[in-house]
């Protein structure tokens, strides 16, 4: 029986789209896009696979699930799918390292690929076009629920990158199992029920870095439960009780309907996904590029600055532009103060940066207090598509000010990175946890997987050895 009424022509129109993609109608350029920013979220995760918060779910996963089938990425422990899911999104998203869809509010690789990759190596052979197809799926669907939600979803509390996520990585899971449109309504249903994931895990826990590997599991859930004839909420988008846009926003005037289905087949949105250079929040990224633009203009240092004043959206100041307090390695990557004096002090805000010792350092605590964040009303009305745009202002001790707009960083859709870059970040990243000589396959497979036969293989090229 066809699962359709009136009231669910959002999540139908969705699972139409997603059940009926095929390799041939994704442009080319979509897909050598989709590439890199996969091979991004590859390293991002092996460099997760040795991180505390990765090794503790490992450990303990370990303990309690006997399962062998899918190996924990950049290490040589095998989980059941559904952990594996859960672990391998954990490390993608383990240091502020991997993709952002900044309008949508969505770290796309992270949900999507370890369930997908989950269902290549145990579930369902896929060949290396149908592994594209699917994901192309996966990286179209969430950010279009994260556009229908606009920025005020992550502004009210939620974290939008766990509670979107979940369906990009069932929409991805069910197009790599093949399900058709009914069944595909159910995947999302079951997914959408499971989303979760609170903000205020930013200022310390490691549940933070968690949130994408539980959402991607959710999707996986979604997919495979609905494969066997499992029912989930078939209007779980529009519903007006209980649905999940009512539910996660307060009122109907805060989210788009329109938005989940526009431009299907037309405007890719994985074109939109950007790239991070910083190991820190997207919302600090243009901070940090506007103050190496200044750096660029006149010299100075972190002794020189008597003042610094960011202006940014609504999102900006909430999100990154608290008072920094050193609970932890979470709290510094996604603290703005922070992150500018790490910058300041140390030339970069990469992973060599970033260490327990650090998070309390006092000279960039002391130079933190020097950084304010404030609203700036004409940029919250530019809308989602312009949440990280700010205003820099650098007070020096010699009386000067200096001053630039940054609308948008290094790595991002208006100003993507070359193919060399995003190959140069992966191997950097992944050579923490596998030799050079596999990391090079990886890269060499992933840059031609549209002619591999079996995408297990890839999978395979990810497992530390012995």
């Amino acid at each position: 029986m066809s699962e359709v009424n009136q009231n669910n022509i959002y999540t139908r129109g969705i699972a139409e789209f997603v059940a009926g993609l095929s390799y041939e109608a994704v442009p080319a350029e979509v897909m050598q896009r989709l590439k890199l920013l996969m091979l991004d979220s590859l390293g991002c995760a092996l460099y997760g696979a040795n991180l505390q918060w990765s090794r503790i779910l490992q450990e303990t996963l370990g303990k309690i699930d006997t399962t062998r089938d899918c190996p924990v990425w950049g290490t040589s422990q095998r989980l059941s799918a559904p952990h594996a899911a859960l672990v391998n999104g954990t490390q993608v998203q383990g240091f502020e390292l991997d993709d952002v869809h900044r309008a949508g509010v969505l770290h796309v690789g992270a949900v999507v690929l370890p369930a997908l990759l989950a269902l290549a190596q145990k579930h369902h052979k896929m060949s290396g076009r149908e592994f594209l197809t699917a994901a192309v799926a996966g990286y179209e669907v969430g950010p279009r629920v994260g556009l229908c939600m606009g920025p005020e979803h992550i502004g009210q509390g939620w974290h939008s990158g766990a509670t979107l996520g979940v369906f990009s990585a069932a929409a991805g899971a069910a197009r790599g199992l093949g399900l058709d449109v009914d069944r595909t309504v159910h995947a999302l249903g079951i997914a959408g029920t499971q989303a979760a994931g609170l903000m205020a895990a930013q200022y310390g826990a490691m549940v933070k870095r968690m949130h994408a590997g539980r959402s991607s599991q959710s999707g996986l859930y979604g997919a495979l439960f609905a494969e066997s004839g499992f029912t989930g909420i078939i209007d779980v988008l529009e519903s007006e009780y209980g649905g999940y846009c009512t539910t996660f926003s307060r009122s109907t005037d805060r989210f788009k309907l329109s938005e989940l289905t526009a431009g299907f087949g037309e405007v890719w949105q994985t074109m939109a996904v950007s790239l991070k250079f910083y190991s820190c929040v997207g919302s600090n990224h243009t901070t940090l590029d506007g103050l190496r633009i200044l750096q660029q203009q006149q010299t100075f240092g972190a002794d020189d600055v008597e003042a610094i004043i960011v202006h940014g959206s609504q999102v900006t100041m909430d999100h990154v532009g608290w008072k920094y307090q050193p609970l932890g390695l979470t709290s510094a990557q996604l603290n703005l103060p922070f992150c500018v004096a790490t910058l300041l002090l140390e030339g970069d805000c990469f992973v060599e940066q970033f260490t327990d010792d650090v998070v309390a350092d006092p000279r960039r605590m002391a130079l933190a207090d020097k950084v304010s964040v404030r609203h700036d009303d004409a940029i919250t009305a530019l809308g989602a598509q312009h949440r990280h745009k700010v205003r820099v202002e650098v007070h020096l001790k010699n009386g000067s000010v200096m001053e630039t707009t940054v609308n948008s960083p290094r790595g991002s859709e208006h100003n993507f990175a070359s193919a060399a870059d995003v190959i140069a970040k992966f191997k950097s990243l992944a050579s923490h946890a596998l030799p050079l000589a596999q990391v090079d396959a990886i890269c060499d497979m992933m840059m031609s997987l549209e002619s591999v036969d079996d995408v297990s293989a890839l999978v395979d090229l990810m497992i530390k050895p012995d």
